[in-house]
């Protein structure tokens, strides 16, 4: 969506956008309930934080908080109105008399102010799960977090709250998927840094293919680079038939599956999993998995911010299009816990230890500076 110009420190008339439907909806159930306070009691579970306006904030709070008069004394005196201002103003300046009267004016039906109060709520809903979507996006891409996957997951089961609670409160309708197009899935980390764990898990995993036939939680799909993940399937598929691992006999395999071709010569091949192992190749494959459970993660926000940011989307049509995107990520998370079982639940503080299978820091710098 284009952004308003400004200038001189102002908007351009001309380009400020419109309101959306909510804030109608907010004055019209805010009118409703001017007119007749006691309506108050037949919206449904309501909260100030459900308005997106925050002078409608303001002023629903304060009539949370002010006992509404009788209907006779409503009617013969605008005393509960002018309490409901004096209450509001502190946090609301700009909320006047002829504010009021314009909330009135803007309620075409005070008996429709429960369908008012439903649609406030849904859009709430709206925010909040974007604003969960955009908080696990932040996560997956943090690169200061001392332990990104545990402070991924974690957001990943603040956003799956956001879902059930949404589920107890919106109804099931036909046609509950949304038609929203998707996004792309987000690109996967083909730094340097990220090519050069794969190919210490291919030195590795050639080195000790009996690792290998254990790790059935990382697939050829998880590595970033298309070449390695055929070679790790090379060297897993031997591994699995109880067949020699080698350089030769990964080479071997290599041909069979069409890899040794004009541009990917023999030699080349062999390079790759011929290097100098360092660590363990659970270690390596849980760097590579890692880094798929973060891709997937800004995968699955993105898809959901598509979804709240199309206002076609129902709050039910949300609710099955975001648990859907959620229950990819959730896959991942599944062969990631099956790596790390003693890996705490929730974000702790950093720690000294030394990670169980990994190398030390000099033999992961010999190995790349002699690749």
């Amino acid at each position: 969506m284009p952004q308003p110009t400004v200038e001189n420190g102002e908007l351009a008339l001309d380009e400020i956008p419109p309101p959306p439907p909510v804030h109608y909806a907010e004055q019209a159930l805010l009118g409703a309930l001017l007119l007749d306070p006691h309506r108050l009691k037949t919206i449904g579970a309501l909260l100030p934080e459900h308005f997106a306006g925050h002078s409608h904030k303001v002023l629903f709070a304060a009539m949370l908080g002010t006992p509404p008069p009788g209907p006779a004394e409503h009617t013969a005196s605008p005393i509960w109105l002018n309490t409901l201002l004096d209450v509001a103003r502190p946090e609301a300046p700009g909320l006047t008399v002829p504010h009021l009267h314009l909330l009135v004016q803007a309620c075409p039906a005070p008996e429709h102010a429960a369908a008012y109060a439903r649609m406030v709520r849904a859009d709430h809903a709206r925010r909040t799960l974007r604003r969960h979507a955009q908080q696990l996006a932040q996560a997956a891409t943090d690169s200061s977090l001392p332990n990104p996957a545990i402070a991924v997951l974690s957001q990943a089961d603040a956003l799956s709250a956001v879902l059930e609670e949404m589920a107890g409160r919106f109804t099931p309708h036909p046609g509950s998927l949304p038609r929203t197009l998707l996004p792309d899935p987000a690109p996967r980390d083909t730094s340097e840094e990220a090519l050069d764990e794969e190919r210490m898990l291919l030195a590795c995993a050639t080195a000790y293919p009996a690792e290998v036939a254990r790790m059935r939680w990382l697939q050829p799909g998880d590595f970033a680079l298309p070449l390695h993940a055929a070679l790790f399937h090379c060297v897993s598929t031997l591994a699995h038939r109880g067949d020699p691992v080698d350089p030769v006999t990964v080479l071997w395999e290599a041909q069979h599956r069409g890899l040794v071709v004009q541009d990917v010569p023999p030699a080349e091949l062999m390079q790759l999993v011929v290097a100098t192992p360092a660590g363990s190749p659970e270690h390596w494959g849980q760097l590579v998995l890692q880094r798929v459970l973060l891709a997937q993660a800004r995968t699955t926000a993105i898809r959901v911010i598509a979804f709240t940011d199309d206002p076609a989307n129902t709050p039910y049509q949300l609710l099955a299009g975001s648990r859907r995107t959620l229950a990819d990520l959730t896959a991942v998370r599944v062969r990631w816990q099956r790596t790390t079982p003693s890996k705490p639940s929730a974000p702790g503080p950093r720690t000294t230890a030394t990670p169980r299978a990994g190398p030390p820091p000099s033999a992961v710098t010999t190995a790349r500076a002699t690749r």
